[in-house]
């Protein structure tokens, strides 16, 4: 038996929103992006909702998380990024993988990867004009500590899933810090 067993039970259809959608309006529009786009950027995601709509900034700011990868398109966040994220009282669940894209510049005015080979990815599918918005999440955790990068957890046990949520955790609340200041919120 495998280190990873696939439920016989089928996943719930969730139609997948579309991503204008989600920032239509929106004084500020936040893309989190990480390899498959089913662990780190979700959990950053549902770390980041939950901040965003606590704070009472819900119809001021546009999230959404992506992927550098297509292998994991439509399909829900890791069932340990969900265990490990609903321990805290986030809930994953009704997020689906996408690919990044091109039109994301438009879309967004923050671009957030986890990583430096996200980074290396999403500029090669993005104008060089729109660089400019590719941020490390981590450069947002206050301990001051930039260029840092979220670990991918997806090879790892519960524990890492945990690192994970510890470090999205002080990240976002350094941007929503970052984004009252700089966008007047």
């Amino acid at each position: 038996m495998g280190l990873f067993r696939r439920s016989k039970k089928k996943q719930p259809e969730v139609e997948q929103q579309d991503p204008a959608e989600l920032v239509e309006g929106k004084k500020v529009s936040i893309l989190f992006v990480c390899m498959g786009n089913i662990c780190r950027s979700p959990t950053a995601q549902g770390v980041f909702s939950r901040l965003v709509e606590e704070a009472g900034l819900s119809d001021v700011i546009g999230i959404d998380s992506a992927g550098t990868v297509s292998f994991h398109v439509g399909r829900p966040p890791d069932v340990r990024a969900q265990r490990a994220a609903g321990e805290r009282g986030y809930d994953l669940s009704e997020y689906r993988a996408r690919l990044v894209n091109a039109k994301d510049c438009e879309l967004f005015d923050y671009i957030l990867v986890m990583d430096e080979t996200n980074m290396l990815d999403v500029r090669s599918v993005m104008p060089q004009s729109c660089w400019h918005k590719l941020r490390m999440f981590l450069d947002f955790d206050p301990s001051g500590r930039k260029g840092r990068e979220v670990p991918d957890p997806y090879s790892g046990g519960a524990d890492d899933f945990e690192r994970v949520l510890d470090l999205v955790e002080r990240a976002a609340a350094g941007l929503l810090e970052h984004l009252r200041k700089t966008h007047d919120l």
